[in-house]
């Protein structure tokens, strides 16, 4: 994903895809380490896309004179996990689902 495209973004919707680069990265480590993933590149530019989704949001916070985390902080209650990534990423709907959501309630 390139950087203009994500500087396009809302801060709300930057947050989200934050958060659901997460879950689609935490879904792909899984089937990794399961040995199911079969283009392990995607993993590199997955977490690559989270950097700059982080950058982009301390650069806004900067921006703002807020707080560090205070855009993630509150635009996260708002966030609602699509079924539908998770099983693109090719996370069993099932297993994966509880581990992920329960990832979540943790952060």
């Amino acid at each position: 994903m390139k950087i203009s495209e994500l500087a396009s973004l809302g801060d709300e919707e930057l947050v989200h895809k934050e958060l659901e680069l997460e879950r689609t990265m935490m879904a792909q480590t899984f089937r990794h380490r399961l040995g199911q993933l079969e283009n392990t590149s995607v993993l590199k530019n997955t977490r690559r896309d989270i950097a700059r989704t982080q950058t982009l949001l301390v650069a806004r916070e900067r921006e703002g004179s807020l707080q560090r985390g205070s855009l993630k902080a509150r635009h996260r209650s708002s966030f609602t996990p699509i079924r539908g990534a998770a099983a693109a990423a090719g996370a069993g709907d099932d297993f994966l689902k509880g581990i992920l959501d329960s990832r979540e309630s943790v952060d």
